[in-house]
This record gives structure tokens, sequence and C-alpha cells, in this order.
């Protein structure tokens, strides 16, 4: 099914969600509006549409116009099935000891690994994103190192693979939580998928604020692959749920910003361990002294 799209930008979370809300009573109308600030500290936000038909231009530019935007781009966007594409493109990934890949890979499993299966549609914490595979790789080493960091809990649990990592290598329950349902639901699914349903608490938590990750406090390591801004403003919580020894691996973080990031944990009394930069993105592992 050919789809559409139109984007455009303006300064404001105001006003690029007055916009987004004025989008839904276009005709025809979008099948989702997204509203979104750059990450450049610009101030400026995208607000764009998804049509399964033609936009109506005109309707477009006036809502542009109204809202101090600039004009809308629209493009034609070609049918693609996407889960083809993504089962082409997303190859098995080896990360240390862990392998991961989708069901259309599974004969390619070698020996002496721990296998991750992620589904294809699932796309978002397959391993092919640098973030992921720096948390990953972190978690990797401190195995080898011989340490046995528990319990676990992954904050922004996204597919909940690094959750599911550390169940492959650790005795015990562990803890994926995010503050999208849908990733909740995601998480449960990977988690039955690979034979985890029993070993890990797939919960809908707002950071720390939930019973369960209350009860399990103090971590021997908590992920959270988010982004920069939320892992500052996290800081103190993360140092007060670890145990004194106790890791923290964080990522989601672009290279130019991981000293923003040190900075503000060694506030905390957690300090740099070990770093990985792949591509753009910066892995820390962090260790509570």
């Amino acid at each position: 099914m050919t789809t559409f799209t139109a984007l455009t930008t303006l300064k404001g979370k105001e006003p690029a969600e007055a916009l987004g809300a004025a989008m839904e009573n276009l005709l025809p109308e979008p099948t989702g509006i997204g509203v979104f600030e750059l990450e450049d500290g610009s101030g400026i936000w995208e607000v764009g549409g998804y049509f399964t038909q033609a936009p109506d231009e005109v309707a477009l530019a006036l809502l542009a116009a109204a809202h101090g935007a600039k004009d809308f781009a629209i493009s034609e966007l070609p049918e693609t099935d996407w889960v083809a594409k993504v089962k082409r493109e997303l190859a098995p990934v080896r990360a240390g000891r862990f392998y991961l890949y989708g069901s259309h890979d599974a004969e390619s499993v070698p020996e002496g690994v721990e296998p991750l299966l992620i589904e294809a549609a699932m796309a978002f914490g397959t391993g092919h994103h640098g973030t992921t595979l720096g948390c990953l790789k972190a978690l990797d080493r401190i195995a080898a190192d011989g340490h046995e960091a528990l319990p676990v809990a992954d904050i922004g649990c996204g597919t909940a693979v690094l959750a599911m990592a550390a169940a492959r290598i650790w005795p015990g329950t562990m803890i994926a939580s995010d503050i999208d349902p849908v990733a909740v639901d995601v998480a449960r699914a990977n988690a039955k998928a690979n034979g985890l349903t029993d070993r890990m608490l797939c919960i809908e938590a707002t950071g720390f604020d939930h019973p369960d990750l209350a009860a399990a406090v103090p971590f021997g390591l908590i992920f959270a692959n988010i982004l920069k801004a939320p892992l500052i403003a996290l800081a103190p919580d993360i140092a007060g749920a670890l145990k004194c020894g106790g890791f923290a691996i964080l990522s989601g973080i672009l290279n130019e910003q991981a000293e923003d990031v040190v900075a503000a944990y060694a506030v905390e009394g957690v300090i740099v361990h070990d770093r990985e930069e792949i591509g753009e993105w910066t892995t820390l592992c962090l260790r509570k002294t």
C-alpha cells in the first residue's frame, strides 16, 4: 500500500503540539501523527503525519501558516513489505558470548553461544544499533571478569534483550521495565519466545516508581539504554538503587555527550569502570564506589 508523509518544523513545544492536534481534523485523515523535539538543543520541533491517501496540500499549507511552521514537505513512500525488508537487512549479531537472531535465521545459531531470539518485526533492541551492542558487550566483560551482579533491572527495556541476556548467564529473576505498555508487551513476548517467562518480571513503570523495583533494591546491575537527558535525571535514583560495588550500564549517549553523563554520576559516587564507543554512540559501564 502506498503511503504519504507530510513533515514540517517549528519553534517551541506548545505550538508544535497545537499543530499536531490540528492535523487530526484533516481530510483525508492521517493514520498517525508525530510531534518530536530535535535533539540538537535548538528548541526546534518536528511535526509529521502519515497518510494512506494523498494529503490535502492546500489544507496543510494553511495549517503551517496559521501555526508559524515551515511549509510541509510531502513525500510519497513506495509500497514496502517491511517485515521482509527487516529480515533481509537484520542479519544475526554476535556481541561477546551473545548471539542475537530472528526466527528466520534459527538455523544459523552456532555452538558455544548464548542465543537470544528477537523477532524481525520487533526491530528496536535487536543488537544492530551501537547502543544495544555496547550494552551487551559491557555485560559480557563484567561476566568474564567473574562478577555475578545480581539482582538485575533493565530500565526502559524496549525488547528486554538486555535483561534476557543477563538471564542467560546468571540465576534469578530479572526485572524489565518500560514506561510504554506496548514495549512491556513486546518484552513479555520475547521472554516467552526465549523460554524465559519464569525468569523475567516485565512491568510498566516510570523510572523506579514501582513496588516490584522498590522491593528488589539494592541492585547489582542496572541497565539504562535510553537518552542523555533522562539518564542524567535518573542519576540520583540509579545511584541510590545500586549496591556498593554494583554496576550501571548506560547507553543511548552520543559520544560528545558522554562526559556530561559521567560527571552527573560521579557526583553520586558512581564512576567509570569502562567505556566503549561504537560509531557515534558511547556505552558507559559505571560502578558504585
